[in-house]
């Protein structure tokens, strides 16, 4: 006998993590909006007195507004029910409309359903209702969440010293929390760009014309009237477009999502990479395993998870952007079946940033672990030596002729102990104030404003 199980793990294994967004993105959420959007335009056309209308009154208005804040399951099975008939999921929504206009006695108005709109104008508002509202309430405030945990980590541990690698290869020390800030900062970077989307939409026909609304109804100017309406669903409007809007604005925000996607998969790996060294050390969950045969280990999972998810997401977000951007002279219906799929990507995204948060909130960071390493790396003090040296050169206190090679010869690919470096700047010709100065170093106070760049910082 066949189990029942979702085919996704967006609606099986990673339900939990996605609930809020799968509301956003569901097939009902899409047929609401779309009602939400048909009423607005039955009102706009009855306030700007289309065809001989009058105006609804303000309990009429009410009246039909709370038809889509009172959308039930019994709604999506009148809708299926309809739709069986229409075989036209768009029809179907105009024909629910006018039976609620029916049941509101506005019957003497049913021939404003849908007036001289094409299914694309309702369909392209409907989504970007939809991608705006899911962006905007859920995705973004768990974004915030990760960056305000970076930002907390960073000023916690922003004195902590640690050796840096450039090229995997031991290199001049930085802290750990300047590292994370870092991340922060990138991160607020790409956020405020996703903050600044704009979310495109048209009512114009379909072909972009207003053909249909000017034979109606020659004496509005419905241009005018169509941006008013867009704009009061809180979308820009635009004027230009074949039968679809061109989801440019779709694509500049599918591109910043991925990027900021990115930035944390880096997080991710420099995360997972500092947990290897020890830098970082695990909070052994209760009841937690780490492996099936190795009882000792705590494993990076969440992580790992996320980086994953993370590059599903991308690679999604990338088809996005390929497919929407093109559609074929007036209008082809590759980005119907495109578009039923940008919750899928912003759901990977969503259970990354939860396993994100989980993962930063399960590690603490282990000092002694870094300070060891940094006393096992004293030759990285060879790049404050030669500089030292240049400035003693030309402020005439020294008349070495080369520092970089000086200093090459002792330290390149060579282990350094603190004695032996202090030895050699001992025979150097430079002052004896920067001679003290050198031998005062040692790698773990060489972090130059590292603890200081972290009020850099924005929360």
């Amino acid at each position: 006998m066949a189990l029942e199980s979702p085919l996704s793990p967006l609606d099986g294994r990673y339900a939990p993590l996605v609930a809020d967004l799968a509301e956003s993105f569901s097939e009902a959420t899409l047929n609401r909006t779309r009602l939400e959007v048909e009423i607005e335009w039955l009102i706009a056309l009855t306030d700007h007195g289309i065809a001989g209308s009058s105006a609804l009154s303000d309990a009429q208005k009410a009246a039909l507004r709370g038809r889509v804040e009172r959308f039930s399951q019994d709604d999506v099975a009148a809708l299926a029910e309809i739709e069986a008939t229409t075989q036209h999921d768009v029809k179907a929504i105009e024909y629910f409309l006018r039976r609620i206009l029916e049941e509101e006695q506005l019957s003497h108005i049913a021939e404003l359903a849908h007036f001289a709109a094409t299914s694309e104008d309702i369909n392209n508002l409907s989504y970007a209702l939809m991608v705006k509202r899911s962006v905007t309430n859920v995705w973004l405030p768990e974004a915030l969440n990760v960056h305000a945990h970076l930002v907390e980590l960073a000023k916690k541990w922003r004195d902590v010293p640690m050796l840096a690698r450039t090229h995997g290869q031991p290199a001049t020390p930085t802290t750990f929390g300047k590292e994370l800030a870092v991340f922060a900062h990138r991160l607020r970077g790409a956020l405020d760009e996703v903050e600044r989307t704009t979310y495109p939409g048209k009512f114009n026909g379909a072909s972009g014309t207003f053909s249909a609304h000017v034979s109606a109804w020659p004496a509005a100017d419905w241009p005018a009237l169509s941006r008013s309406f867009v704009e009061s669903l809180g979308l820009e409007w635009n004027p230009l477009t074949t039968q679809i809007e061109s989801h440019d604005g779709q694509v500049r925000l599918f591109q910043r999502l991925s990027h900021t996607g990115r930035i944390l998969h880096n997080l991710c790996t420099d995360a997972w990479t500092y947990i290897s060294m020890g830098y970082l050390r695990q909070i052994p969950q209760e009841g937690a395993t780490g492996s099936s045969t190795m009882p000792h280990k705590v494993n990076p999972i969440r992580f790992e998870n996320a980086e994953a998810n993370l590059e599903i997401a991308s690679g999604l977000f990338d088809v996005l952007q390929a497919t929407l951007v093109t559609s074929r002279l007036q209008r082809d219906l590759t980005d119907s079946t495109t578009q039923r799929n940008i919750g899928v990507a912003i759901g990977h995204q969503m259970v990354a940033l939860k396993n994100i948060q989980r993962g930063l909130s399960e590690v603490d960071a282990a000092p002694e672990v870094m300070a060891q390493n940094l006393e096992n790396n004293v030759e990285v003090l060879a790049e404050a030596i030669q500089t030292v040296i240049r400035a003693e050169i030309v402020a005439g206190r020294s008349a070495i002729t080369d520092p970089y090679d000086v200093v090459k010869k002792l330290t390149r690919g060579k282990r350094v102990t603190a004695e032996s470096l202090a030895e050699f700047v001992d025979t150097l010709d430079i002052s004896d104030d920067a001679k003290a100065s050198l031998r005062s170093l040692s790698p773990a106070t060489y972090t130059g404003l590292a603890s200081s760049l972290v009020d850099y910082l924005r929360d």
